[in-house]
């Protein structure tokens, strides 16, 4: 491998970063074009790119050649610096900013998972939504989920039914206590509450119908968190006593090896899941 303390980055120029095949590369995460990309516009050798990247000059050649595909966050990592890549470009590839604007409280750790904050889920929508189209699998846990996956223009049913994506989502139990507890903090008739988790379990029957790709489960926890994971990319909310997940501050948390957040996230939807009744 080549001597990390000589790697040295290469600087593409500014705008090829804002070329629409870089940018589709970068939603893609298309290694191979992302390198050839730094030959085209910053004049590198494979030699060159094997330096800045740390990786061998063989291994180079295979990712550029396609016959060989990056999809491990250290190599993403060795890429991003590789190439002195800009934040809005880590954050297309899926990774976190070196910058984050707004985040500066946090600590070291934080902004490598924190990696955008929005006021409402409508703000993050084109984010997910360009996630979604990529995903390969995406866990939901929510109440109702139907502007999630429950309607015909929910946020993600129309990926998931192009792609055939997994699916596993997380609703609360209908007839549990805590369905009426939260009925109640929202201000809704519990029956009228149930009835629209009910209308999304059937949505999602169908899906999986369509799909063969949808697992539903149902929790009986008063809920607390919402969480839409498009592979390892998660978009986080809370339920609060006056606001609805959808409503309330999201954040993207992107894992991180030295983390809590998003492995603490993971780890509770596991846990949900492993005690909840699968129904779809």
């Amino acid at each position: 491998m080549p001597d990390a303390t000589v790697r040295l980055p290469i600087a593409l120029p500014a705008w090829a970063w804002q070329r629409d095949e870089v940018r589709a590369a970068l939603r893609e995460r298309n290694v191979g074009a992302l390198l050839r990309a730094a030959q085209q516009y910053a004049g590198a050798s494979q030699s060159r790119i094997a330096v800045a990247t740390g990786l061998l000059q063989g291994r180079v050649s295979e990712i550029m050649r396609g016959a060989r595909t990056v999809t491990t966050l250290d190599l993403f990592e060795r890429v991003a610096d590789g190439l002195d890549m800009p934040d809005d470009a880590r954050i297309m590839l899926g990774l976190a900013p070196r910058h984050p604007a707004g985040l500066d409280h946090l600590s070291a750790n934080g902004r490598a998972e924190v990696i955008a904050a929005y006021p409402s889920q409508s703000s993050a929508l084109t984010d997910m939504r360009g996630l979604a189209k990529m995903a390969r699998e995406i866990d939901v846990l929510a109440v109702r989920g139907l502007g999630i996956l429950g309607l015909n223009d929910s946020l993600l049913r129309a990926s998931v039914q192009a792609n055939k994506t997994t699916v596993r989502a997380l609703l609360l139990d209908p007839d549990c206590e805590a369905a009426h507890r939260r009925a109640t903090e929202i201000g809704e008739g519990h029956g009228s509450f149930a009835n629209g988790i009910r209308l999304a379990i059937e949505r999602l029957r169908e899906l999986a119908e369509d799909t063969g790709t949808v697992r539903c489960h149902l929790y009986s926890l008063l809920p607390t968190w919402r969480v839409i994971a498009l592979d390892n990319t998660m978009f986080v909310s809370a339920f609060g006593e006056m606001h609805k997940g959808h409503t309330s501050p999201m954040y993207r948390l992107a894992g991180s090896p030295h983390g809590a957040l998003h492995r603490g996230f993971r780890r509770f939807m596991d846990e949900l899941r492993g005690t909840a009744q699968q129904i779809v």
